[in-house]
């Protein structure tokens, strides 16, 4: 199987719906979907079928049993964080073929000791709220990197 044009890994995602999105995304544009256990809901066949996500089958999806786990695949890969509280906007950096765009769980965001350990860029949202919902945060994210590592796209 080809290398995807990039990686989304979700760090302890919390809410189904939000995953479900960022999956579909993900089978979309050909992205590949990380999620790094403990989840907040359950991914077997059952539960999947039950929410009505046709489309599961066909996203390629690697569940991480725990976050030393994801971070020794990471190892060797450009990562870069998302965080609401990240000073850098996400237009400012360049991004490579393959890249793994690391976001946090809903309610508390990635950590301090992930977004210090990875270049950290965020999605302004100049409004009255703290942030963007996750799917929101990662289509816009997705979007843009494509545009960059794959022009013809857009």
């Amino acid at each position: 199987m080809a290398e995807p044009p990039l990686h989304v890994a979700l760090m302890h995602p919390e809410i189904p719906g939000n995953t479900g999105n960022i999956g579909r995304l993900c089978v979309g544009v050909g992205a590949a979907l990380h999620l790094v256990h403990p989840l907040g809901f359950d991914t077997s066949d059952k539960a999947v079928r039950r929410a009505g996500l046709d489309y599961w089958k066909h996203v390629d999806v690697t569940e991480h049993d725990s976050e030393a786990a994801f971070l020794a695949w990471a190892r060797g890969r450009t990562v870069i964080a998302f965080s609401a509280k990240a000073s850098q906007s996400y237009a400012a950096v360049d991004y490579p073929e393959g890249v793994v765009l690391l976001f946090g769980q809903e309610t508390v965001g990635l950590p301090e000791h992930l977004r210090a350990r990875f270049p950290c860029v965020g999605i302004p949202a100049p409004g009255p709220v703290r942030s963007l919902n996750l799917s929101n945060a990662a289509a816009v994210a997705v979007y843009h990197v494509l545009g960059k590592v794959r022009g013809e796209w857009f």
